[in-house]
């Protein structure tokens, strides 16, 4: 990286190697550079104390709050003794608690009105909140007092940074203050005439105030310049992706007139939807244009996206091309190959006796095929018999060649790695087009940033006769009554001729580490939640409990291939009448005499999972019910993210609340590359206006200047914030 020397400085250097070993590790800060960017991720006023009724669960925070009692307290026999201790913020209330010898310096330093930092896991005992063996710095008050302070960092705001269980927020603050004065060597990257056209600080001030405030102003324009950077440099990224792939050639390809399309549309028994018409238009107009598509088509759970990318792959087939359609799962393959193949009928059967004129061959490709199934498919592709191919990550590996592959779909785009959407689009003579589908609704911001090199395409209107689902939330702990219930609503179901599915966040037969099995036995004073329900564990209390008699079926990801598609076939002809699974059938699943869902433990699953799950039900015409249990406490923040899915059927609405409650940067970055992401200031739903702004100012920039030989700050940056493997991300869309 062309940055300066102090910037590239590595942190063992400043903050010795103990300290720099645990930030590589934990928090991949490697350079006093990545340091300086490590922001706090709030402030703690002085005297002010942390909300801690909002603490989420299973997640690793830092707290200001004042002890209330501590007591020690024997259990075993005896034999063993942990200390209590009761913090307050002067109204909610959380309970920490020592074991063993760790017990008598928190006793001796932990005295009721002590005010300190906290840093530990929140988990739950016996339904009440707790951090066990938490970290603490205590808060000494005022410089006057006996000369102590917590250090230069803890000015009237207290930096409060995202931190790990091996390296506590106040740490981390300390080393911030080591590297501090090197911000004044940071290189800034945004155009001169930007940054005073915007009324923006300059970088230097911006990291200053960032990391040491004085006054809360100091944040706010720390955050906007902060802000400013991210949003433009990624745009920046994305529009030169943009205009590299406008110069790229592809097969420009035109359905033609009386061909495949026109017969597949001619036998359809219902009219496409209006959203369905207006996308299918703009996918052709890119189909037909010489550079190829990009293009990302999102729209709800059943909202008919796969008849739109088939539509979308006879066109190619009509133009002389092949067009793949990549899964994420085997089950996934198998049943868009299933639905396909019976949506076109005789128009599938291409070079088979009873088949079309314009027919062309369907062919399916996984891992798990035979050796001559496999081998046939091969020759289907490379002599271009099959129009349309549709498999899993085994349609990329190196044997497999096309005659012309025009276009590539790829279902559930998040599911797959960069490398491996990019080895598929290299089996084109030219780059093939490429459509992209989500179920998973994505707000207009994350579509800017995540997909901001793919044109997007939305369908919002669900295609007639879809049923409505009811969703409720049913709360197993405060009232087992409703659970019994739960299991009534199945029965009713199946007696109405109907199916259910039961889903689960495990499976059930992992086996246990030993020593983790120790710990476990070590750790059951603090009793954390109990390990996650299982499929296998379920299924059986199921059969010989409240669904007695009914035909019940496990399906999970560890079942051998053939056995998965056997009992999803049983189930799809309707001789299994309950389903136990795990997310397997997360996505493309269709049963639609499917119409009640059971999740277990719905608290441990995100919300677009839940809405993508419930999508499996009402997909016919009898309505769907989808009930949610969770052990989860009424008040926790678990229980309003269950209410929130409860309370709409609305994905786009979903997503939203899904994204702000994740931390900044997770929205960006792992799903999609793996790589740390490269925002740590930008928050995507609430920053949408920089966003936008940020996007126009890039597209002027890069039109202008697309090598930025002018901008050699902004070329730096760009090598700074999007470190080469996210760079390489980014060119391959």
């Amino acid at each position: 990286m062309d940055l300066v020397p102090a910037l590239e400085e590595p942190l063992k250097k400043v903050v010795g190697p103990a300290t720099a070993k645990v930030m590589a590790e934990h928090l991949d800060l490697h350079t006093v550079g990545d340091l300086l960017h490590h922001y706090p991720r709030r402030y703690a006023e002085r005297g002010e104390l942390t909300r801690l009724a909002d603490l989420p669960l299973d997640e690793h925070v830092t707290v200001v709050a004042q002890v209330a009692s501590a007591r020690i307290l024997k259990f075993n026999g005896g034999k063993g003794q942990r200390l209590e201790v009761t913090i307050t913020d002067g109204g909610g209330q959380v309970q920490l608690v020592f074991f063993g010898r760790g017990i008598h310096k928190p006793h001796k330093d932990l005295l009721p009105g002590t005010r300190a930092m906290f840093a530990g896991k929140v988990s739950v005992f016996n339904r009440k909140m707790q951090l066990a063996h938490p970290a603490y710095e205590l808060l000494r008050g005022d410089a006057d007092e006996a000369g102590e302070t917590v250090g230069s960092w803890a000015g009237a705001l207290l930096p409060i940074y995202p931190a790990t269980a091996k390296l506590e927020s106040w740490k981390i603050a300390k080393s911030v203050d080591m590297v501090l004065p090197s911000a004044q060597e940071a290189v800034d990257p945004l155009p001169p005439s930007l940054r005073d056209g915007r009324g923006l600080v300059p970088l230097t001030e911006a990291l200053l105030k960032i990391h040491r405030p004085h006054t809360k102003a100091d944040i706010a324009a720390a955050r906007d310049r902060l802000k400013w950077d991210e949003a433009f440099v990624l745009q920046v990224a994305l529009a030169r992706r943009r205009y590299a792939d406008a110069q790229l050639p592809a097969v420009a390809r035109r359905p033609k007139e009386g061909g495949l399309l026109d017969a597949f549309d001619a036998k359809l028994p219902f009219t496409l939807t209006e959203g369905q018409q207006k996308v299918s238009k703009e996918i052709f107009d890119d189909l037909a244009t010489e550079h190829p598509m990009h293009r990302l088509l999102q729209g709800e759970v059943g909202s008919g996206k796969t008849m739109v990318a088939l539509r979308a792959m006879l066109a190619v087939v009509d133009a002389g091309g092949q067009a793949a359609m990549l899964a994420p799962t085997e089950v996934l393959a198998q049943q868009h190959h299933r639905s396909i193949v019976e949506m076109m009928g005789e128009l599938a059967e291409g070079g088979m006796l009873g088949g079309a004129d314009q027919a062309t061959k369907v062919t399916l490709l996984t891992g798990s095929m035979g050796a001559a199934a496999r081998r046939q498919a091969l020759l289907d592709l490379v002599t271009g018999e099959a129009g349309i191919v549709i498999g899993t990550h085994a349609l990329i590996e190196d044997k497999v060649q096309f005659h012309d592959l025009g276009l590539v779909v790829v279902d559930e785009q998040h599911r797959f790695g960069v490398e491996q959407r990019d080895a598929l689009r290299g089996k084109g003579k030219q780059p093939p087009h490429l459509l992209v589908m989500t179920a998973t609704p994505i707000p207009r911001t994350v579509a800017m940033t995540v997909f901001g090199d793919l044109e997007t395409s939305v369908l919002d209107q669900l295609p007639a006769g879809r049923s409505p689902i009811a969703s409720h939330v049913v709360p197993a702990q405060d009232k087992p009554h409703f659970l019994a219930r739960a299991w009534e609503r199945v029965r009713e179901e199946v007696e109405n001729g109907h199916q259910a599915y039961v889903v689960c966040p495990r499976i059930g037969d992992e086996e246990e580490d030993p020593k983790k099995a120790k710990k476990k036995a070590e750790d059951e004073a603090t009793a954390e939640k109990r390990p996650p329900l299982a499929v296998l564990d379920v299924a059986e209390q199921l059969a010989r409990g409240p669904l007695q008699g009914l035909r019940v079926e496990v399906l999970h990801g560890r079942m051998q291939p053939e056995d998965k598609d056997a009992v999803m076939r049983r189930f799809a002809a309707g001789e299994t009448q309950v389903l136990v699974a795990t997310t397997v059938i997360e996505v493309g699943v269709n049963v639609p005499n499917a119409t009640a869902m059971v999740i277990m433990d719905a608290d441990r699953f995100g919300v677009s999972q839940l809405h993508q799950l419930r999508g499996r039900v009402g997909r016919g015409s009898a309505p769907g019910l989808c009930l949610l249990v969770t052990d989860m406490p009424e008040a926790s923040p678990a229980r309003g993210r269950l209410g929130a899915v409860a309370s709409t059927l609305d994905g786009f609405e979903l997503s939203r609340i899904d994204l702000e409650q994740r931390r900044e940067g997770d929205v960006l970055g792992q799903a999609q590359s793996g790589v740390r992401s490269s925002l740590r200031m930008l928050a995507v739903i609430e920053d949408e206006e920089v966003i936008a702004a940020a996007r126009e100012e890039a597209v002027a920039v890069v039109t202008d200047d697309p090598d930025l030989e002018r901008l050699p700050a902004l070329r730096t940056a760009l090598d700074a914030l999007l470190d080469a493997e996210r760079e390489q991300y980014l060119d391959k869309g």
